[in-house]
């Protein structure tokens, strides 16, 4: 899917234009993915565009970098700030954006505590992550010969780019033979979430999701999905989960970002149900959908409004 240019992008405080966010080939990054970033969603509502849950996005970036012994001094007001600002002179109705702080250009050595960090924030325009009928008709999904990372490798806690090595190689294999997307188990065996997807699964009327220990990324749609289920009186829980579970489940479906609420009509071309959305799927996504696009209060202060010029959207 090819990406949409818009005008700006966001580096260490100032808007710069879109072709001048380059970095020098031996930047730190490139040869360490030395990088943490986020994926944000800002959606049309009818008062206009909003960014869904800005500040726990920026964070759960500041606790990556945190992690990997990066310090940028832009606090998460600031970024928030910079993101409704980017998405504003941008004029974007809705949009996805992407913060990223890298180790730049400096020295090669691979801890790279000397290289200065870059920070930057970019925002194009971004459908559907699964396809445009992923949401009510379901995927198809496989369980991946590649595991997550082990415990006290590589930390799943973290949203670096490291990390993403080990999703294209399950998306890779996924697409090659014929999949939307693969599910990866952790080093134990049990489920731990698809490439850029956490993984809920509903068995007689209660909802199952892989704990946090289970090598996955605590998502901000996952943590989301489970505040529905407490308002909607579905019962949620983590737990291990046993690859066999995903064949028998009534329901399954991934949640993330870009993936949203999507529903998996099959695993390893075992039917899950009835092979469509579930009645638990539809009403988290109904209730997910009416509150993003303001014909539902925003009762948690999810969305964070963007006051954008108008003739918006029609770039």
């Amino acid at each position: 899917m090819g990406m949409k240019p818009t005008e700006k992008i966001w580096h260490n405080g100032k808007l710069i234009r879109w072709e001048d966010a380059t970095i020098h080939v031996l930047s730190h990054v490139v040869s360490y993915a030395s990088a943490v970033f986020e994926g944000i969603r800002c959606y049309e509502t009818k008062n206009g565009p909003a960014i869904f849950r800005v500040r726990e996005h920026f964070e759960r970036m500041r606790n990556s970098g945190k992690i990997y012994r990066m310090e940028w001094p832009y606090s998460v007001e600031d970024l928030s700030n910079a993101a409704a600002e980017l998405v504003r002179v941008n004029k974007m109705a809705s949009c996805y954006i992407r913060p990223i702080a890298l180790r730049g250009y400096g020295d090669i050595g691979v801890h790279g505590l000397s290289v200065p960090i870059e920070v930057y924030m970019a925002c194009w325009e971004w459908g559907r992550y699964l396809g445009p009928e992923a949401i009510e008709n379901g995927v198809d999904v496989c369980i991946s010969s590649w595991n997550r990372m082990a415990p006290n490798t590589l930390p799943s806690m973290a949203k670096a780019a490291a990390n993403y090595m080990n999703s294209q190689l399950i998306h890779m294999e996924a697409a090659t033979n014929g999949y939307t997307e693969g599910i990866a188990l952790d080093t134990n065996g049990f489920v731990s979430e698809g490439s850029g997807e956490n993984i809920f699964v509903a068995m007689d009327g209660a909802l199952i999701t892989p704990a946090i220990g289970s090598s996955v990324l605590p998502g901000i749609t996952r943590n989301s999905v489970m505040t529905l289920c407490d308002d909607l009186k579905i019962p949620v829980r983590e737990q291990m989960i046993p690859r066999e579970m995903l064949y028998i489940a009534e329901e399954v479906f991934f949640t993330g970002t870009a993936a949203e609420i999507t529903p998996l009509r099959s695993v390893d071309r075992i039917k899950v149900g009835k092979g469509s959305r579930g009645p638990i799927t539809k009403a988290l996504q109904e209730e997910f959908f009416a509150i993003l696009t303001g014909s539902r209060p925003d009762r948690h202060n999810w969305l964070t409004p963007v006051s954008v010029p108008l003739g918006a959207g029609t770039r």
